[in-house]
This record gives C-alpha cells, sequence and structure tokens, in this order.
C-alpha cells in the first residue's frame, strides 16, 4: 500500500509541480502569460471591492501574485509527494485564491461558448480541494505509532 500511496501522490502533484514548473520558465521581466491573463481579472476584482467597501484598493503588482503561486504550487506539490501535511495545506491555499479567480465562468452568460470550458476547469479545481482536504483529513486522524512496550520481567 506504500507504493501506490506515494505513486498516488506523486501523480496527483505532479499538476502542481509541472505547471509551477512551466510558470517559473515563462515568467521573464513581466511575469509571463500567467501575468497577462490575471491583470483583468485583478482589475476587476480591484474595482469591486472598492466600490463594496467604498475604500480605496491598494495596486497589486501580479508579478509578486504569479510569483506567489509559483511557490505555492512548487513547494506543495513538492512537500505533498512526500506526505506532508504542510504540502497539502499550501496547495489548498493556491486553490482558494486562485480558482474562483481564474475560472470565473459566473461572469459569462450560460449561451457564451467560454462558459462550460470555466466550468469545467473550476468544478476540476474543486474537486481537486476536495481530494486534498481528504488527504489532510487521513493523515490527521491516522493514530501515530506508539513504541511497542518490552514485557515486565518479574523479579524473584
Amino acid at each position: 500500500m506504500g507504493f501506490f500511496s506515494f505513486l498516488g501522490r506523486l501523480l496527483f502533484a505532479s499538476i502542481f509541480i509541472l505547471s509551477a514548473w512551466q510558470m517559473f520558465n515563462e515568467f521573464g521581466i513581466d511575469g509571463g502569460p500567467a501575468a497577462k491573463e490575471l491583470i483583468p481579472k485583478l482589475t476587476l476584482i480591484k474595482k469591486h471591492m472598492s466600490a463594496q467597501l467604498k475604500v480605496k484598493m491598494p495596486d497589486i503588482d501580479v508579478r509578486q501574485v504569479v510569483a506567489t503561486a509559483i511557490a505555492l504550487k512548487g513547494l506543495g506539490g513538492i512537500l505533498f509527494v512526500f506526505g506532508q501535511t504542510f504540502g497539502a495545506y499550501l496547495l489548498l491555499v493556491y486553490l482558494a485564491f486562485s480558482t474562483p479567480l481564474l475560472y470565473d465562468f459566473y461572469n459569462y452568460s450560460s449561451s457564451d461558448p467560454r462558459f462550460q470550458s470555466l466550468l469545467s476547469d473550476f468544478l476540476q479545481s474543486v474537486a481537486m480541494f476536495g481530494a486534498l482536504l481528504f488527504f489532510w483529513e487521513m493523515k490527521n486522524s491516522i493514530p501515530k505509532r506508539q513504541p511497542k512496550k518490552k514485557p515486565a520481567t518479574k523479579a524473584a
């Protein structure tokens, strides 16, 4: 069971590790394609938050957001492969913030062709979030091994 557990964690984490590696290689000076995709979405969220809170929101450097995503996915994925719950926690944080931001199907009508694609990706991310929660709970519910007690010898 140990090998298949490791293999499953490796295959699951490979999604995050390979994605982080690709984002790292494309990062460049401007943050790469990920930053170009995030700029309009972060601007929309910033505008919405400013209107709701009636407070001017600070500027967000998209390159820092992309660098943070790379760090969360890369480090979280590597730690997750080795069975660390902190790795699962990092991936949970990444998914919690990125999923509603990247897959904003709610901004499109159901007749728009992008709606189905975004909804599908959103639901995949929610499923991965659920799998990480399952791993985290299973890891925390398994009791730690107790050292075997030596049998007491009777003194004569």
